[in-house]
């Protein structure tokens, strides 16, 4: 293959693998669009039954039980919503660096073989440079793996703090349901 076949081949491989990176994003904005519009619909309908409710209400013992009975799924809904947004993002951004990492280390493959090919055609006394490159290449490479690793551990921290979000609201909720029995 010539340098201007491998060229329009790489070309192609990064526009085909822009656009299913695209699409991914697309598909991840579209699920938290979809959620949010749930989210909309459920509490338009919650408030009119609220709204319903405290004008029926007779006095303020029996106000303050209502909104009490009101505010005990909401640390609920709310950390479930958190849930979700992180299940849709974190399963987006998955599938978005699989396919990035399998391009890095395609790309990573070529270009070593590049770097061969050039350095067995390299005039004599090019070796330093050609030494150079190859550390060039292997600290880009030595960076990507650290910035995935990094990225990797801020996914298991938010999901560390999204369970520990889920168990407070958990027992906030349960607290709050003996409270209003009392009341």
């Amino acid at each position: 293959m010539t340098n201007a076949e491998q060229v329009l081949a790489a070309q192609k491989a990064s526009v085909e693998t822009l656009f299913t990176l695209t699409q991914k994003a697309f598909e991840g904005v579209e699920k938290l669009v979809e959620l949010n519009l749930q989210v909309a619909k459920a509490s338009l309908g919650e408030v009119a039954e609220h709204t319903k409710a405290s004008m029926s209400v007779k006095d303020a013992q029996e106000l303050l039980a209502l909104n009490t009975a009101l505010l005990q799924p909401a640390a609920e809904k709310a950390a479930a919503y958190s849930r979700s947004v992180y299940d849709i993002v974190s399963a987006t951004g998955t599938e978005v660096s699989k396919l990035a990492e399998g391009q890095v280390a395609d790309a990573q493959k070529k270009f070593a073989s590049m770097v061969d090919t050039a350095a067995k055609n390299a005039p004599a006394g090019s070796e330093n440079a050609v030494a150079l490159v190859k550390s060039a290449i292997a600290a880009a490479t030595n960076a990507v793996e650290s910035v995935q690793k990094a990225a990797k551990q801020a996914a298991e921290v938010t999901e560390a703090n999204l369970q520990a979000l889920s168990a407070t609201a958990a027992k906030a909720t349960a607290a709050v349901k003996p409270a209003a029995r009392r009341g």
